[in-house]
């Protein structure tokens, strides 16, 4: 059921301002809270709401699930022990949540790895990708970020993109029969990754049509695109089709939905409308410190995903 349905029939109590949809329930601290979904599938991470919930990973999931949201992102999934990922991933399988991405590799900030072509940095690469897929089974997950890392300064653009396709073809070739994905991540230059090869959407979308392949797809982060060049919601439209994931931040600042410049909620509801069920990675901080500060990430959720 929906807000605007909910209050509609009128079933408005004195916590009005915290329904969204759904019905009320009480966390193991016995503090009234709302076991609501949202319209789109918004993922946290961990470290959210550890004010609230405390520092232990299943207390923030189980904090994460009474809230509403029913994904999960960790970027450092894989530099977790194998214990400490089996843990996560049982409770996240007991709870129905989905896992977002982990990073899936060596990420190069400051020299050129697969856009150079050098074998030895893309068997390392490829290998990264093969060790990745336990890590993916053992928390259920589906999508990995890649990040084909620094220009290569010697090189053309048109030879740097050769060379990035034929190792993600290599990398596609590990994924596919374990039904994984790879998503690239284009990253903006001005704010703060200058020097990566990917940094525009029809740049992704023109690299994933030249691999072909279901398990090479994009990652359209929505904060980095805003950076980079704007007119969100038209590529959106025009990569649609090679769009697997979205990722989450307003800009400036980098924190939650309505503390900057983006209209999220046309954004998400345009996203909505298309049909897209896939997970909306929360990859942005807070703007207010503490416990308020964390329930204000919420409610801004709440206001974005009212449509």
């Amino acid at each position: 059921m929906k807000r605007r349905s909910f209050i509609k029939k009128g079933l408005v109590t004195a916590a009005a301002p915290l329904i969204g949809s759904g019905l009320i329930a009480k966390s193991r601290s016995e503090k009234i809270v709302f076991d609501q979904t949202f319209n789109l599938n918004y993922a946290p991470h961990f470290g959210m709401f550890k004010h609230n919930a405390g520092d232990d990973f299943i207390d923030q999931l189980q904090f994460m699930h009474d809230h509403g949201f029913r994904s999960l992102e960790d970027n450092g999934m894989k530099g977790r022990s194998r214990q400490e990922q089996n843990r996560i991933g049982k409770k996240m399988s007991q709870l129905g949540m989905t896992m977002g991405v982990f990073v899936a590799h060596k990420i190069y900030w400051r020299e050129p790895n697969l856009t150079s072509g050098d074998k030895t940095l893309q068997d390392e690469f490829v290998q990264n990708v093969k060790d990745s897929v336990d890590v993916a089974k053992r928390v259920n997950a589906t999508w990995m970020t890649v990040v084909p890392g620094y220009v290569d300064l010697g090189l053309e653009m048109a030879y740097q993109t050769a060379n990035v396709v034929k190792a993600l073809r290599r990398a596609s070739e590990v994924l596919e029969p374990h039904g994984l994905v790879m998503v690239l991540e284009p990253l903006n230059w001005w704010a703060n990754h200058a020097g990566q090869f990917l940094t525009e959407i029809p740049q992704a979308y023109e690299i994933c049509r030249a691999v072909n392949s279901p398990s090479c797809k994009i990652l359209f982060d929505i904060y980095h695109q805003q950076i980079s060049e704007g007119n969100l919601i038209p590529n959106i439209d025009k990569s649609w089709l090679e769009i697997e994931y979205f990722q989450i931040g307003d800009n400036p600042g980098r924190k939650e939905p309505t503390t900057g410049e983006i209209n999220y909620l046309n954004v998400f509801k345009h996203i909505y409308s298309k049909g897209y069920k896939g997970v909306m990675g929360m990859e942005h901080g807070n703007s207010k410190t503490g416990k308020d500060g964390e329930m204000a990430v919420i409610e801004a959720y709440r206001n974005v995903d009212n449509f």
